[in-house]
């Protein structure tokens, strides 16, 4: 018996019986020959990690443009946030951990630089509209590794394109990542905007603090408990109604007063009309992208989705060096 085959029986032993086997997978679109000491989910994490998609992470923006500071998240460290809650509460269900931690590292790897700016812009540009979510499927299916994908499971693709609030995961464990990405991205997004002086703590609603904690170890700690407290034993991952009430309002007031507060927000025109020229040079020159993106152009996809696909892998300062090369005089660059 291999070590993957020995994981898999602990899995079947120990794991709930509404958990994600990886046994019992849909499997991947190319098949190809298992490995003989990891699971399929837990290949599909070290594949996500040491792609080179992840690794531009840490240098996307999550909310604030270009802070100045060292200990503002980014999109990097959003994603091991949300992996880290989604984990603790798989692990507290006994659900699978690797699934969890795949779909939760995988599913921001289509955001564009500038964060939600970005993707408004491509959204007006690209002819078929963009999606983050929809990108990050579409890195690990055609882009990454010079255009041949990731070749990951169904069950994590399914997570990483139903993340988003809308979404509707066809496993718990992509429910949990589902849940776990709203819970990260709010409260890490309190303690960057009190961080940046945009709010204070004391500045979220009384009643929210009261049922949900008054700081952010407070926050998460409820949230958390909250979920697998109401998801034992059960084929579904759910929140108590007055807990779930009260992280929608927190959701509603980061809406009002940070996601759109002018000094969260305020260089994102800037951005939006960055990435727009870049867009339009490109399309007008599009042998100078990447040869990998070229070659799919060449291979007859839509020079417009390829254009975007080549613009929302930079990184913020890619796409900055980028438009500086591009269209300011070298006297006048600085560095």
């Amino acid at each position: 018996m291999t070590i993957r085959e020995q994981l898999e029986l602990r899995e079947r032993e120990y794991l709930s019986p509404f958990a994600s086997l990886s046994e019992n997978s849909r499997g991947r679109d190319v098949e190809e020959p298992q490995c003989d000491i990891r699971p399929v989910y837990q290949r599909d994490r070290d594949r996500i990690l040491h792609s080179k998609s992840f690794r531009r992470l840490k240098d996307k923006t999550q909310v604030f443009l270009s802070p100045r500071g060292d200990h503002y998240r980014t999109r990097l460290t959003h994603v091991l946030e949300v992996s880290q809650n989604a984990r603790t509460i798989a692990k507290a269900l006994r659900l699978n951990e690797d699934l969890v931690e795949a779909i939760a590292l995988g599913h921001d790897l289509g955001h564009t630089p500038f964060g939600h700016a970005g993707e408004r812009m491509l959204d007006k540009l690209c002819e078929g509209g963009f999606r983050h979510n929809v990108q990050s499927v579409r890195i690990v299916e055609k882009l990454e590794k010079d255009g041949q994908g990731l070749n990951l499971t169904w069950e994590v693709r399914d997570g990483i394109l139903n993340h988003k609030t809308s979404g509707n995961p066809a496993t718990l464990e992509g429910k949990i990542v589902r849940l776990s990405d709203k819970i990260a991205y709010v409260n890490h997004d309190i303690d960057d905007a009190i961080r940046a002086h945009v709010m204070r703590e004391e500045d979220i609603p009384a009643e929210l603090r009261k049922t949900l904690g008054f700081t952010t170890r407070e926050r998460l700690n409820t949230l958390i408990h909250d979920i697998i407290i109401n998801s034992q034993h059960q084929n579904a991952i759910r929140m108590s109604e007055e807990v779930e009430a009260a992280l929608s309002e927190l959701r509603k007031f980061m809406f009002a007063h940070v996601y759109t507060n002018p000094v969260a927000k305020g260089e994102e025109q800037r951005a939006e009309d960055l990435l727009e020229r870049l867009f339009e040079y490109y399309m007008e020159h599009p042998e100078e992208i990447s040869k990998t993106n070229y070659r799919m152009l060449e291979q007859g996809e839509p020079k417009d989705r390829i254009i975007c696909d080549y613009i929302a892998g930079m990184s913020d300062q890619f796409a900055v060096a980028k438009y500086q090369d591009l269209f300011i005089p070298k006297q006048w660059q600085v560095y």
